[in-house]
């Protein structure tokens, strides 16, 4: 491990060295990739030069005891050994944390797609709590959230609903979110009281450049229809909603929210490029389909992996059986308690492996 971070140091220094270059910076395409290179290497790098120096100190404090003079002197010595052996070993720690292989996706944004399950209005209500959750999260990091498109029940509730979530490190705090959610309490329909269990579907997908996914317009099939429900004098009389099928795949993606034709086809060509990009992630990993499942959760949607229990005030995530009785926190966005337990635990699993 040392040797590779002594490698990442000596390239670090290179790149340094060329992004202050003015040859370089006038080659502005040439100077963003040497940017760019750099900054993926920044962290563990200032980490190594940390552990070096918690070393050296170590190097020194040693040096100090074995002239066995001054023994106040000493005594300060053994405390700036202990010190930084505690730093060194914390550091050890988070450098080989860092050094594992990252996921080339999480530093882009994410197309959140939320769908009602088992539970018929109580599902749809349950999505739209859901959605609530998000968007909540997604402000309070100060992410840009957009609906895509949305279709509703008649009482408020969410059959489906596709939000577009913009910001740095979207996807790496929200792709362990996708799977079924369960939510067990007694619907507001329920004159007996009895508990109801529903569920939705969450699928947390990262949004596809045009490079990464190229379609093919030969491959494509666009058909435009009127959009219905909420939406004015352009419901019904207007063709502006825009669905888009796949043909290769027949992946389908719709968008009626823009009253414009133009706007409702880019945002169902930015929906299709992240399920087709997806269609090919999981093709690619059938080969590692054991190595997924010993990780946090495999992205499938059909897992189940938490449970919502309003009479308990209980939230129980069950990928890594964390239970917190703070379900009203969590509802209104309060999830960087769950989130970083399901990444400290994947990164233990990838440790282990």
């Amino acid at each position: 491990m040392i040797d590779k971070l002594a490698e990442l140091n000596e390239k670090f220094e290179r790149l340094t060295a060329l992004v202050s270059d003015p040859a370089v910076i006038a080659e502005q395409s040439e100077w963003q990739k040497h940017v760019k290179a750099r900054a993926e290497i920044e962290d563990v790098v200032l980490a190594y030069r940390d552990y070096l120096a918690a070393d050296q100190a170590i190097s020194d404090a040693e040096a100090i005891l074995k002239e066995k003079g001054d023994p106040e002197l000493a005594e300060l010595a053994e405390l700036e050994i202990e010190e930084n052996q505690e730093k060194k070993e914390q550091l050890e720690q988070q450098l080989r944390i860092l050094l594992l292989p990252s996921d080339p996706h999480d530093k882009k944004n994410v197309i959140l797609e939320i769908r009602a399950g088992t539970g018929g209005e109580e599902a749809a209500l349950f999505a739209g709590d859901l959605f609530k959750m998000y968007s909540h999260y997604a402000e309070k990091h100060h992410w840009r959230s957009e609906i895509m498109d949305a279709n509703y029940t008649d009482i408020g509730g969410i059959k489906e609903i596709i939000m577009l979530i913009e910001g740095k490190g979207a996807y790496s705090r929200l792709k362990f979110e996708s799977g079924v959610h369960r939510v067990q309490r007694v619907p507001s329909t329920e004159s007996s009281g009895r508990i109801h269990t529903s569920a939705a579907t969450v699928a947390v997908l990262p949004e596809a450049e045009e490079v990464e996914v190229d379609i093919n317009p030969s491959d494509i099939r666009i058909d435009l229809f009127c959009a219905t429900g909420p939406g004015g004098q352009c419901v019904n009389t207007t063709q502006s909603a825009v669905r888009i099928t796949h043909i290769p795949t027949g992946i389908v993606v719709s968008c009626q929210d823009e009253k414009s034709q133009i706007k409702n086809k880019a945002k169902a060509m930015r929906v299709l490029r992240a399920r087709v990009l997806e269609k090919m992630q999981e093709e690619a990993a059938g080969e590692e389909a054991a190595a997924r499942k010993s990780m946090v959760g495999s992205g499938d949607r059909s897992e189940r992996i938490r449970t919502y229990n309003y009479p308990e005030r209980r939230i129980t995530d069950h990928r890594i059986g964390l239970t917190l009785h703070k379900l009203e926190w969590v509802l209104e966005g309060e999830l960087d308690e769950l989130i970083d337990a399901l990444i400290t635990s994947d990164q233990a699993a990838k440790l282990k492996a």
